[in-house]
């Protein structure tokens, strides 16, 4: 297994982490955890200290492989598979425990996870086809954009916070809208494809 491979399961390794974090019931196990530093009045949780650090470091690897597996001509069809795989695991969960815990609405991992679906169903069946989709622009700003939004949630937005700034649901609400234009730009590309087939 290649470099970009072991950083790619590395990251599915650390979301499997921080999911049980954020799910784990620790009161009702009877493990008490202190409250996190407070910072100009505002009190950050432990929990999601760990998390956001966690998430931080996924993040960095999903850069980081793909960086390395283009420079090192390490790019293999495993690769891109455990990439997309890890990527949904990491941010998709994230989203919808942060939603279950009423911190973000729950709208935007429904758009997400519903355009994911849609996206992956359009790459499949091009690749029936024998067909290669690669990805786009607007997909991987959309990808980024989430992952900012959701490390500032974990911090409670800090520093904007501060001045009251909703830089945190600025980037996911982005984000939002990015991944609704990255799926219709993955239709249009793939549209006479798609079409080609289903008029057979």
């Amino acid at each position: 297994m290649n470099l970009p491979n072991k950083l790619t399961i590395t990251r599915l390794i650390l979301s499997v982490i921080i999911i049980a974090i954020l799910c784990t019931p620790f009161y009702n196990l009877g493990i008490e955890i202190p409250k996190g530093p407070t910072i100009e009045g505002i009190t950050l949780e432990w929990t999601y200290i760990v998390a956001g650090i966690l998430f931080v470091i996924a993040s960095i690897t999903d850069w980081l492989d793909g960086y390395i597996a283009r420079k090192k001509g390490l790019v293999t069809n495993t690769g891109k598979m455990l990439d997309a795989i890890a990527d949904k695991v990491l941010v998709n969960s994230v989203l919808i425990i942060l939603a279950a815990d009423q911190m973000i609405p729950v709208i935007i991992p429904v758009v997400i996870v519903l355009r994911d679906i849609i996206v992956n169903a359009i790459k499949m069946e091009a690749a029936s086809r024998g067909k290669v989709v690669a990805a786009i622009g607007s997909g991987k700003i959309k990808t980024a954009s989430l992952m900012v939004g959701v490390t500032l949630k974990f911090f409670s937005n800090l520093p904007f916070e501060i001045k009251s700034w909703a830089v945190a649901d600025f980037f996911l609400y982005f984000a939002t809208v990015m991944s609704i234009v990255s799926m219709i730009q993955y239709y249009r590309i793939n549209k006479k494809l798609i079409i080609d087939e289903n008029s057979k």
